[in-house]
């Protein structure tokens, strides 16, 4: 039998509940048939696919907590993730991942599990969150790169791309790239920068944490400056206006990866 989720712990009180153990892993999945990171109640999800991992090796274990909550479609290549197992589970840590991956769907991957160190949160530990945009930048598309990629058939300014993100690189109210969003919107973007490459491009993005579809609001503004629908001296002012409408319509989930997150103890 499984545990609900355990209560939000206090700003200092990360301890996993009496008779439990913390173990930390680091996941990887294609989003492509998933609502998310989060549980739904009637769609696929990640952490239901890994809570059912753990039930399958017979640990009562609380549903997992991740480093962020991914949209549905969106990918991970390194999600931090913790678990509370209760004192008594008995899978050595050294073999959990190939366990857990034995029960996982092919599209989920446990890569990593280790004992998390004493006050470790997945979520709440976490001082950066990184992600990349995948652009399939060439003429014709590429079935291989198929539900992993943006197709984007004409040329990009990457130069002008960049200087529009530098506008936007630090401290800013990002009202005017989040979609529905109820909670303050000012944030730190610690880095975003356009990475061209021979047919992918990548879109990086760095900060502590990011409104609901404010990466993706990013990139989609990013791509008008780079088809030159939009200068770069431009976005300043969709900052100020902090009205969704002025910048850039969100890209697709699919060209986007959740690639890593810091923790400074």
């Amino acid at each position: 039998m499984t545990h609900p989720s355990p209560p939000i712990p206090g700003p200092r009180d990360f301890r996993p509940p009496d008779g439990h153990r913390r173990l930390k892993l680091t996941v990887a999945w294609d989003g492509r048939a998933y609502a998310g990171w989060q549980s739904q109640p009637n769609a696929a999800s990640v952490q239901d696919a890994l809570h059912a991992a753990f039930g399958r090796l017979g640990a009562a274990a609380f549903r997992p907590v991740a480093a962020g909550r991914t949209d549905a479609g969106v990918h991970a290549e390194a999600m931090p993730a913790h678990v509370d197992v209760p004192e008594t589970f008995r899978v050595p840590v050294a073999k959990l991942a190939r366990a857990l991956n034995a029960h996982l769907p092919a599209d989920v991957a446990v890569l990593h599990a280790a004992e998390a160190r004493t006050g470790f949160h997945a979520r709440f530990s976490c001082t950066e969150r990184r992600y990349t945009y995948r652009l399939l930048c060439a003429p014709q598309r590429h079935p291989l790169w198929e539900g992993r990629a943006l197709h984007v058939p004409a040329p990009l300014d990457a130069a002008a791309m960049n200087a529009a993100a530098a506008h936007l690189t630090g401290t800013h109210d990002f009202a005017a790239f989040a979609t529905q969003e109820d909670r303050q919107t000012v944030r730190e973007l610690r880095a975003l920068a356009v990475h061209p490459g021979e047919a992918v491009w990548e879109v990086r993005v760095a900060g502590e944490s990011f409104l609901r579809h404010m990466v993706r609001g990013l990139v989609g503004t990013l791509l008008l400056v780079g088809q030159g629908r939009l200068a770069p001296d431009a976005v300043p002012d969709i900052l100020r206006s902090g009205q969704r409408a002025q910048a850039g319509a969100n890209v697709p989930p699919h060209g986007l990866y959740f690639t890593g997150a810091r923790y400074d103890r």
